[in-house]
């Protein structure tokens, strides 16, 4: 009796699989296809910058490392 239900079970987890793969592919396709034959696609996005600064007040304040003279007679 439950062979049946695994079997329905792995058929519709296959059917899922091609239906999400077969949406994949219909997006890409073309850009695929481009690059099969050598061809550089164009560009149809948009780049995104995102500039960043860290801001002053959550940067810990560190001292300056000073040499140490034997340090200094190391190198």
């Amino acid at each position: 009796m439950i062979a049946p239900i695994v079997t329905l079970v792995f058929l519709s987890v296959l059917w899922a699989a091609t239906v999400v793969f077969t949406e994949i592919f219909a997006r890409s396709g073309p850009r695929i296809a481009a690059a099969l034959r050598g061809e550089v696609p164009a560009t149809t996005g948009v780049s995104l910058v995102i500039r960043f600064r860290p801001s002053r007040a959550r940067m810990a304040r560190r001292q300056p490392l000073r040499a140490k003279p034997q340090l200094r007679a190391a190198a």
